[in-house]
């Protein structure tokens, strides 16, 4: 299932995404930005605000993190 989801974030490098980091207590945090660089392990999005961050494929698997492609 991880190799899934891999592939399909590395697909759309480059392209805009929404992505929703669900945190305890019903908080959630949302970014739009673009995926600039996929690792083995973990993959980086820049925010529209020119943050970087990164997050593993487990997170999305675990549903902690949702990506959303434009």
């Amino acid at each position: 299932m991880i190799e899934k989801i891999k592939i399909k974030i590395n697909k759309n490098k480059g392209n805009d995404i929404r992505l929703v980091i669900n945190n305890l207590r019903n908080k959630s945090e949302e970014y739009n930005g673009k995926i600039i660089e996929t690792y083995s392990y973990v993959f980086v999005i820049k925010t529209d605000d020119d943050i970087l961050k990164s997050f593993s494929y487990t997170d999305v698997l675990t549903q902690n993190v949702e990506v959303f492609f434009d």
